[in-house]
């Protein structure tokens, strides 16, 4: 059992959001505590992050919509100023006496004091896209498959690498930041498709910078991503070509072809994630080489789905009850299917997305 990775591949497609008949033959219904229901009307706690993406802007968005439209009464907050108050604002929804508490962590391991008071509460507890860590009040998560995203990363710099010329190839690695639980299942997604490589040389990590704690983006700042760039190439690629970069996500993607932009370098093959309005257009241009499909509407319509589930008072279907260890339990996770995306699918992926179907023609 991987701590905070998965090794299976989920299979649930974008459509298929229903909570009954809708993932792989292999699903284990339940693993979480069924509710004993709840009215039509009541209050619903969605405790989201800073804003540091284009989809948690979204997600605020979907999840005041949908909710109010399945009949609950929404409270979606975004705690811009830290952990400190997102713990307010999840301790101010438990009094206020929300049914569910659905939570997009900024640092999953800080809020055990506040689960405790939801549990107390009799309030279920579901981790949103990013896993709730070392505590045992946490029901349910509902997520891309992470490890996932990050082997079609470490796929996708291989592939565009190998579109242009022959290697061996000189890399650098980035990661997310470390707060983030997220962060190390990307890489260590990435890795189990790039160490193997590295270790044929294949690969060279001209820095020698190989480990996540080296690779870490503190806070996803795009700022720091491209003031680290700025350091690797002055110092190693003065005299030496850059062939490819692992960037975990589209904002730092961005922020490494800036730095590279200003070095005047040759553009590497870059990663990235989010399907960031700018980043497919930067993809459409033959910048940025992939990012990942993670649909932000599908993720929240089935976040929904268990809200409405657990209101029935029925036992919610998982599909991975042995990979999500969080320090204390195996949380009971619900996996969607990332999808990646280049300018070669750029069309089929966003054909159903009205604004990215847009940048593609």
């Amino acid at each position: 059992m991987r701590k905070l990775t998965t090794s299976l591949a989920a299979v649930a497609a974008i459509s298929a959001l229903a909570l009954s008949g809708c993932g792989r033959a292999e699903e284990t219904p339940g693993g979480g505590e069924a509710a004993a229901g709840f009215e039509e009307g009541s209050a619903i706690g969605v405790a989201l992050p800073q804003k540091t993406s284009e989809n948690w802007v979204l997600a605020e968005g979907l999840f005041n919509d949908g909710l109010a439209e399945a009949g609950y009464e929404p409270d979606v907050q975004f705690a811009n100023g830290g952990v400190s108050e997102q713990q307010n604002q999840i301790s101010s929804m438990i009094t206020n006496g929300v049914e569910v508490l659905i939570v997009g962590a900024i640092d999953g391991a800080q809020l055990g004091t506040q689960l405790q008071q939801a549990k107390d509460a009799g309030i279920t507890v579901i981790a949103y896209d990013r896993l709730l860590t070392n505590t045992e009040n946490v029901d349910y998560y509902v997520a891309y498959d992470n490890f996932q995203v990050g082997e079609l990363q470490g796929q996708a710099l291989l592939d565009g690498m190998a579109e242009q010329g022959e290697g061996p190839y000189n890399i650098e690695l980035f990661a997310g930041s470390p707060d983030d639980a997220n962060a190390q299942v990307f890489f260590d997604g990435a890795m189990s498709v790039l160490q193997p490589e590295i270790e044929a040389g294949n690969l060279n990590v001209v820095s020698g910078q190989t480990e996540f704690n080296q690779a870490v983006t503190q806070g996803w700042e795009a700022g720091n991503a491209q003031t680290r760039m700025d350091t690797l190439l002055s110092g190693n690629y003065s005299d030496t070509e850059l062939h490819g970069v692992l960037s975990p996500n589209d904002t730092l993607a961005r922020a490494i072809l800036t730095s590279v932009k200003a070095a005047g370098k040759d553009l590497p093959v870059v990663t990235g994630q989010d399907s960031e309005v700018e980043s497919v257009k930067s993809i459409m241009a033959g910048e940025q080489y992939s990012t990942i499909n993670k649909d932000t509407r599908a993720l929240v319509d089935h976040a929904i789905g268990m809200v409405e589930g657990l209101a029935a008072g029925e036992e919610l279907e998982v599909n991975d009850t042995e990979s999500y260890d969080n320090g204390v339990k195996v949380v009971p996770a619900y996996l969607l299917e990332p999808q990646i995306v280049t300018q070669e699918n750029a069309a089929d992926a966003y054909a159903n997305d009205p604004t990215l179907s847009e940048l593609t023609k």
